[in-house]
């Protein structure tokens, strides 16, 4: 029997991002995913599971998903991993990007390991795999566990919408793309966590999501 997943999902930020705490069940190992901010709250949910971080895994490099990284890093002594390194500007611009909507203290973050298509990530006896989606950001990416039928997807598709491509090297036919050729051949049987709102599934999103049709 695979490993099952769990996840707490943890609001943070003034966007509400979906900071997620995922775990393997069996070995009680956790990612925390997007940490744009509010690393006591973030703590508080780690502590609350009785989960041992061994890393940190970025979907792209917004503020609201990555601000929060660096010094997440140094107090809990983990590498991060992703996104892809077409987001490295981004993290290079995570303290003036704060500044301007507002957001205190964040920090310029390098990956410990950048993350292309193909690639997999492990969390725990979990295994994931990379889905380099551009389009809402250069490199984004989606983290996808076929064995558990369950995607990670940050800003790329969210329940009845889809990421905005208005912001520096948005690209709303490259997202488009991404979403029809890498995230519904998934299965819509594939339940997802987005960057914000509610969660959803493939399928509900291939059949009502009015960006799609």
């Amino acid at each position: 029997m695979p490993s099952t997943p769990r996840a707490a999902i943890i609001p943070v930020t003034p966007f509400q991002q979906n900071c997620t705490l995922l775990w393997c069940e069996a070995t009680k190992r956790a990612a925390v995913i997007d940490p744009g901010g509010d690393l006591d709250r973030i703590r508080a949910a780690i502590a609350k599971a009785g989960v041992t971080v061994e890393k940190i895994l970025l979907t792209h490099g917004h503020i609201d998903h990555a601000g929060g990284a660096a010094d997440l890093r140094d107090a809990l002594g983990v590498p991060v991993e992703g996104p892809h390194r077409a987001d490295k500007p981004l993290l290079d611009s995570l303290p003036e990007t704060g500044a301007a909507y507002g957001i205190d203290g964040a920090k310029v973050v390098t990956p410990d390991r950048w993350l292309a298509e193909g690639d997999t990530v492990t969390v725990g006896e979990l295994t994931f795999d990379v889905l380099h989606c551009p389009g809402h950001s250069p490199g984004s990416v989606v983290l996808v566990s076929r064995d558990a039928r369950f995607a990670q997807v940050g800003d790329v598709l969210f329940r009845g919408s889809v990421g905005r491509t208005d912001l520096p090297g948005g690209d709303h036919a490259a997202l488009i793309a991404s979403i029809k050729d890498k995230l519904l051949p998934l299965g819509d049987d594939v339940a997802f966590i987005p960057g914000h709102g509610p969660t959803g599934t493939i399928g509900q999103e291939r059949l009502s999501n009015p960006f799609l049709q």
